[in-house]
């Protein structure tokens, strides 16, 4: 989804190349953060039965939004352009993605309420770097077919593979295989989907 995408700064390259990064120190990072905000708080304050405007905004907040997919407010993501999501989605209210790297949305995903997606994590052993706002982030994958149900946590570096259920209020820490229903914290495989 994001084979065409050209780097903006030195800090976003960092920041979709898995290194450390610092988005406090790049104007580039700092201005589409803030675009983001407005974007967000412009499109949860509109109305739901005003579709045109609520599309508009959300094509000017994500890198890619496919057809028939429905985005419910509120709604909060971090940049925007490093979320791609495909066609035929619902993504209902309250999802949170943090976008510091990619964020790919397969098609036909069903995301529940109260869902936070995050790419981004700091420091563990290094407080010194942690405190000087050192992050990194990890790309996230979500592919075609998957729910996620309530409450969910889909953590930094995670694919989730297709057709894949994930159960409410998990925290997904790993990848998940294809055709697996998993639930849990941290989330583990309870079955795997079997199609007649």
């Amino acid at each position: 989804m994001f084979d065409n995408y050209s780097f903006h700064s030195e800090e976003e390259k960092k920041s979709l190349s898995c290194e450390w990064y610092r988005s406090s120190s790049d104007p580039y990072l700092m201005d589409i953060y803030h675009q983001a905000r407005s974007l967000c708080f412009q499109l949860n304050s509109t109305p739901p039965d005003d579709q045109t405007i609520r599309l508009q905004l959300l094509r000017k907040l994500l890198y890619y939004l496919g057809r028939e997919t429905t985005i419910v407010g509120p709604f909060f993501c971090d940049v925007g352009q490093h979320t791609a999501i495909g066609t035929h989605c619902f993504i209902n209210a309250y999802t949170t993605i943090l976008d510091g790297a990619f964020v790919s949305i397969g098609d036909n995903v069903f995301i529940a309420p109260h869902v936070g997606i995050y790419t981004n994590t700091h420091p563990i052993e290094d407080v010194a770097m942690r405190n000087a706002g050192y992050e990194q982030s990890l790309p996230i994958t979500i592919e075609n077919d998957v729910w996620i149900g309530a409450g969910a946590i889909i953590l930094a570096g995670v694919t989730i593979g297709k057709q894949s259920v994930i159960g409410a209020g998990s925290v997904v820490t790993h990848d998940v295989p294809a055709h697996s229903v998993v639930a849990g914290n941290p989330a583990r495989i309870i079955r795997h989907i079997v199609h007649a």
